[in-house]
């Protein structure tokens, strides 16, 4: 279940390991290289910006800034490197056989499916400390309140399935969750007509269909997990912004660090997200969030969307083959009816 892939944090605790003795402060962003050539925004037919195509995210910059990191928003170029040369041991060292002492001392030999695994393998190309650009210590600032009612669904998480996230229950990551790098499925394709913008996620294979017509609003007592969302172009650049969220969804994503993952959202919640063409293979992505139910402040994330046609999205079928929630709830039953077993 993806809720409980508690590994996939790792990239936070990664960057803080390694940096947290770091001497070097003031890191700037690395300089933008002369481009070769002139390049242009390619055109749709009818004049728009053209955002069509395959686009991935998976990273090791995690979230929200390790504290290690306190005031730097970006890393030296060596820093960087050194992450993800330690990134790359790791995961030459997961792809080792498990020593059969160790499988018969009954020790941990990993499950049999972790190809599909993939949190990336480098930092972002800004090299910034975390995927939240603001507030500027790189941290979402979630009221103690939410944090609590989070603490308590996970807590409750086998009582009931709508103790459990959407995401377990193959239902939704929400918004924004629907576009944070994760452990796995980072891709995106895009597609565009007169009339909409169509982007289908990989993960849950969800498609959002948003409306760049300049059409109204849904009424707001018409509430939605993932909200109501209407497009328009600044410019080059798409923006989105997304209203009548219901209060039934969380942020869910195991690139969350866990004070994050699970958060709930309330029906105050507003979203406004821009995309940016800025190269063949790139699109600058950033979000800003506001739920003052749920955040004392607004906040965003920013990070680019890169190009990779030889990316295949297959089928994520994922509803239809979920016995986890079945298998989770009978298991805790089970475990309850034991003499010695947690009561609830």
């Amino acid at each position: 279940m993806h809720g409980h892939f508690g590994w996939l944090a790792a990239p936070t605790l990664l960057v803080a390991v390694a940096l947290g003795g770091s001497a070097s402060v003031g890191a700037q962003p690395p300089a933008k290289a002369a481009p070769s050539r002139p390049w242009t925004v390619p055109r749709t037919p009818d004049g728009r910006p053209d955002l069509q195509g395959i686009w991935t995210n998976a990273t090791l910059t995690p979230l929200e800034r390790p504290r290690a990191l306190a005031d730097r928003a970006f890393l030296t170029e060596k820093e960087a490197a050194a992450l993800e040369d330690r990134a790359a041991g790791r995961l030459a060292a997961a792809d080792e056989p498990p020593a059969r002492e160790q499988a018969l001392a009954g020790g941990d030999i990993g499950s049999y499916n972790q190809f599909w695994f993939d949190s990336g393998s480098t930092i972002l190309p800004t090299r910034q400390t975390s995927l939240v650009v603001d507030p500027p210590d790189g941290r979402v600032p979630v009221r103690p309140d939410a944090e609590a009612r989070r603490d308590e669904a996970l807590t409750r998480s086998t009582e009931h399935p709508e103790f459990m996230s959407m995401w377990d229950r193959c239902i939704s990551r929400g918004v924004p969750g629907w576009i944070i790098p994760a452990g796995y499925n980072n891709a995106y394709q895009i597609v565009q007509t007169p009339g909409y913008v169509v982007i289908h996620a990989e993960m849950i294979h969800d498609a959002r269909i948003i409306p760049i017509d300049g059409r109204a609003p849904l009424p707001s007592t018409l509430r939605l997990l993932e909200g109501d969302s209407r497009g328009r172009w600044d410019g080059d650049t798409l923006v989105v912004e997304t209203t009548n969220f219901s209060d039934q969804n969380w942020i869910a994503t195991s690139a969350a660090s866990g004070r994050i993952k699970g958060i709930p959202q309330s029906t105050a919640l507003t979203i406004v997200e821009r995309f940016t063409r800025t190269a063949h293979d790139r699109i600058d992505y950033d979000a800003r969030i506001e739920d003052p139910a749920i955040f004392t402040q607004p906040w965003s994330l920013a990070f680019p969307l890169i190009r990779d046609d030889g990316y295949r999205i297959y089928e994520y079928a994922c509803h239809e083959g979920n016995r986890a929630i079945e298998g989770v709830l009978r298991g805790a039953r089970y475990q309850e009816r034991k003499p010695d077993g947690p009561k609830r």
